[in-house]
């Protein structure tokens, strides 16, 4: 228990000690939002991998896709890695650094205002971003309880309140920077973290052979399989369809989602770009892919503490419950591990939410004229008032994590990502697509929640956000179109003339 605890001291301080170090860059909104738009390679590409992967995907979703698709749960990182790292940096990252300072955009909705010259779609885009950003929040709150719970035997309620505390003391002081710092800091630790705890999991089971042989034992309780054995340890494993599924929502679902995005609008320049895309995938793969590797031996650990009275299993206590069987050592590097996944996240999700509502619905819509300080005060006072929301929502939490989860990013990748990404590329997009996509996005996801006609939430959010991909072009095909000379104007950053050095280009 002292080594757990002495842990937590340490990096709480740290945490802490970076707040108070980046209060001289958050000053201004620029640089409370973006960090003045200079922040390099390594400490994006962290920042984006950290906010990408929290106690979510470790404690959730690793427990329950780990427990039904066995070892081929491992695709699921690699998708994440490839589409959701590799690709998202390719297809994303140089156009939104370009095109959003352009517009001058610090957020996802201010860049559909300006973009696409709606301020209604600024305001609603705000909206949805705010409202459903909440339940991914209390999610991440959900996931680090549990393994508080198991490590301290703590009061959930009083590990919820002590993270909210600390992030919010963070981020107020310090603003991007200070969590692009921090999120540096954690990131390192996750790596470290992930691959110590796999070694020692599978240690335990007799090493990764005897592991996958016991695993391969197991007969599937999954119709299509027939309960043959090996359905667990087989390349697309017991269920393919609905492994694409997952594979869709927490991969291509980064591209839409504000805070993922965000990272791409304070990156510094084009080397940084070149060297964050190979940072952020080499992240991803050891992270993501170590987290759905890991739980896809979850069964090997079936005890009476994963199921209910009723015999159903809980998902979220799969992973604690493999985590119990280690020494105390590698239980207080887990427990950093996940809170540093956690607090990432949460210091993004935070950050995002209080600066869209300031910028994009505040100022210039209810308060006219703002001052840069004004501007940054309500951000800090924004901060708190989310994450007192969210622990609210997180203290009487859903049945599982996953199911939160699927909902905010379905709702929000559903929305974003085809304007989005048809905005950055293609000048003959429409405002009534933009509309369209919106409506299409929220209305599958929320609708899904009470009538149920699509069983898996997590399926919902991946049909939503590929139904947008196709209403955006159709819709804009039959809409009118936006002036020619608006869109050039927003364009003609793209052909601007910059000098580079023969490293960078052979042309004369």
């Amino acid at each position: 228990m002292i080594v757990k605890v002495v842990y937590l001291i340490v990096f709480f301080a740290i945490m802490l000690a970076v707040g108070i170090a980046s209060r001289k860059h958050a000053t201004n909104v620029n640089d409370f939002v973006l960090g003045g738009r200079s922040v390099g390679p390594w400490l994006t590409a962290f920042a984006y991998g950290t906010s990408y992967f929290s106690a979510v995907v470790f404690v959730g979703y690793a427990g329950q896709f780990g427990y039904k698709y066995g070892l081929s749960a491992t695709w699921i990182g690699i998708g994440n890695a490839v589409i959701g790292s590799l690709i998202a940096w390719v297809v994303l990252g140089r156009r939104t650094r370009v095109m959003s300072k352009h517009l001058q955009a610090a957020t996802m909705p201010d860049y559909f205002g300006k973009r696409y010259n709606s301020n209604a779609l600024r305001v609603t885009a705000s909206a949805i971003a705010f409202i459903f950003l909440i339940p991914y929040t209390a999610s991440v709150y959900n996931g680090l309880s549990r393994l508080f719970g198991m490590a301290f035997d703590i009061p959930y309620a009083v590990c919820v309140i002590a993270m909210a505390v600390l992030t919010g003391v963070y981020v107020i002081l310090g603003g991007y920077m200070a969590t692009a710092i921090n999120d540096f800091i954690q990131g390192i630790i996750m790596l470290g973290g992930i691959v110590a705890v796999i070694a020692a999991v599978l240690e335990g089971q007799g090493g990764f052979i005897e592991a996958v042989k016991s695993l391969a034992q197991l007969e599937s309780d999954v119709p299509l399989t027939l309960g043959q054995p090996g359905a667990f340890t087989s390349f697309f494993g017991p269920d393919p369809l609905n492994l694409l599924g997952v594979v869709i929502l927490t991969s291509l679902g980064t591209w839409g989602l504000p805070q993922m995005v965000h990272k791409f609008y304070a990156i510094k320049d084009e080397k940084s770009i070149r060297s964050g895309t190979i940072i952020s995938t080499f992240f991803a793969i050891v992270v993501a892919g170590g987290c759905y590797f890991l739980g896809g031996f979850g069964r090997l650990f079936d005890t009476e503490a994963i199921h209910n009275a009723d015999g159903s299993v809980i998902y979220d206590a799969i992973i604690p419950s493999m985590l119990s069987t280690l020494p105390d050592i590698l239980v207080g590097i887990v427990i950093v591990l996940v809170l540093s996944a956690s607090m990432s996240t949460l210091s993004s999700l935070v950050l995002t939410s209080s600066s869209t509502l300031t910028l994009d619905v505040i100022k210039g819509n209810i308060i006219k004229e703002m001052s840069e300080k004004k501007q940054v005060l309500c951000m800090r006072i924004l901060l708190v008032f989310f994450i007192a929301i969210s622990v609210v929502l997180a203290l009487d939490p859903p049945t599982f994590i996953a199911q939160l989860m699927g909902i905010s990013w379905g709702a929000l990748a559903g929305a974003f990502l085809a304007p989005f990404l048809y905005g950055l590329y293609w000048k003959k997009v429409t405002r009534a697509s933009v509309w369209a996509s919106f409506i299409v996005g929220v209305g599958i996801t929320v609708s899904n929640i009470f009538l149920k006609y699509i069983a898996s939430p997590i399926n919902a959010g991946a049909i939503a956000m590929v139904a947008g991909l196709f209403i955006v072009p159709i819709v804009s095909l039959i809409t009118p179109k936006m002036k020619e000379s608006e869109v050039d104007a927003i364009f003609n950053c793209l052909e601007e003339k910059v000098l580079v050095s023969k490293r960078k280009s052979i042309e004369e």
